[in-house]
C-alpha cells in the first residue's frame, strides 16, 4: 500500500510558512523601503492579494523576492525562519510505524523550495520515496482531482493502491475522493465528524491498520 501525506498543516505546523510570508518578507520590505513594520506588512499583503492563490506566482518565493527587490537569496530567506519549524508531536512515531509495511509519499500544495527546507531541517526525507508538489511538479495552484491521477500515473500504480490524508477538506479529501482514491480528512480542531475524519495521525494509523485487518479476514 502507498500512503500519501500532505505536508503543511498535516505533518508540519503552519507557523513556519506563516513566518516566511507574513513576518520575514514584510520585515525585509520595511528595511529596504524605510517603512514601519506595520506599513510594510500592509503593503506586502496588498500585493499578495493582487496576485491571489489562483496564480502560480502566489506560491513562488523567487517571484516575490524579485517583485519586492529584496536583497536576499531564496534559501537564506527560508532558512532565516527555521526556528519556527515544528512537526506535530505524533508525526515521527507514525511515519516510523507505517513506513515499515507501506511506501510513504508526499503530495503537497507547497512549492519544492519550501518542501526541501522543511524536510531537510526536520529530518523527514528518509521516510518518503517520492515528493510531489502541485505547483512545482504539475504547474497547478491546488490539489485537484487531476493531481492525484497524475501521481498515480507517474508512479505506475492503480488508484486503489493509494491512500491520502491531509488537513484541507477540499484539496486533500474531496479532490482525492473524486479521483477514486481512498482519503481521510485530518481535522485537528474537531469541527467535523464522519468515518473519513481523523483527529490526529495516530487515529489515521489506526484506521489504516483496521482496513488491513478487515481485508486480511477475507
Amino acid at each position: 500500500m502507498i500512503i500519501s501525506f500532505d505536508l503543511d498543516g498535516t505533518l508540519v505546523k503552519m507557523d513556519y510558512v506563516d513566518a516566511v510570508w507574513l513576518e520575514k518578507i514584510p520585515e525585509l520590505y520595511a528595511e529596504k523601503y524605510k517603512l514601519s513594520y506595520e506599513d510594510a506588512r500592509r503593503k506586502v499583503e496588498e500585493e499578495y492579494l493582487k496576485i491571489g492563490p489562483e496564480r502560480l506566482e502566489w506560491y513562488d518565493i523567487h517571484y516575490w523576492i524579485r517583485k519586492f527587490k529584496l536583497d536576499i537569496d531564496w534559501k537564506n530567506l527560508l532558512m532565516s525562519c527555521i526556528d519556527k519549524l515544528e512537526m506535530y508531536p505524533e508525526v515521527k512515531e507514525v511515519l516510523e510505524s507505517l513506513g515499515k509495511e507501506n511506501e510513504l509519499i508526499i503530495i503537497s500544495n507547497a512549492a519544492n523550495e519550501f518542501i526541501e527546507i522543511e524536510m531537510e531541517v526536520l529530518g523527514l526525507k528518509k521516510y518518503f520515496s517520492h515528493v510531489f508538489s502541485a505547483v512545482s511538479n504539475f504547474k497547478k495552484t491546488k490539489k485537484d482531482k487531476e493531481i492525484y491521477e497524475l501521481v498515480c500515473k507517474e508512479m505506475g500504480i492503480d488508484k486503489n493502491k493509494l491512500i491520502h490524508v491531509g488537513d484541507n477538506y477540499e484539496f486533500d479529501y474531496l479532490a482525492a475522493k473524486q479521483a477514486g482514491i481512498k482519503a481521510f480528512y485530518l481535522d485537528r480542531k474537531g469541527n467535523m465528524n464522519g468515518s473519513f475524519v481523523v483527529r490526529d495521525l495516530k487515529e489515521f494509523e489506526e484506521k489504516i491498520r483496521n482496513m488491513k485487518n478487515f481485508r486480511s479476514n477475507f
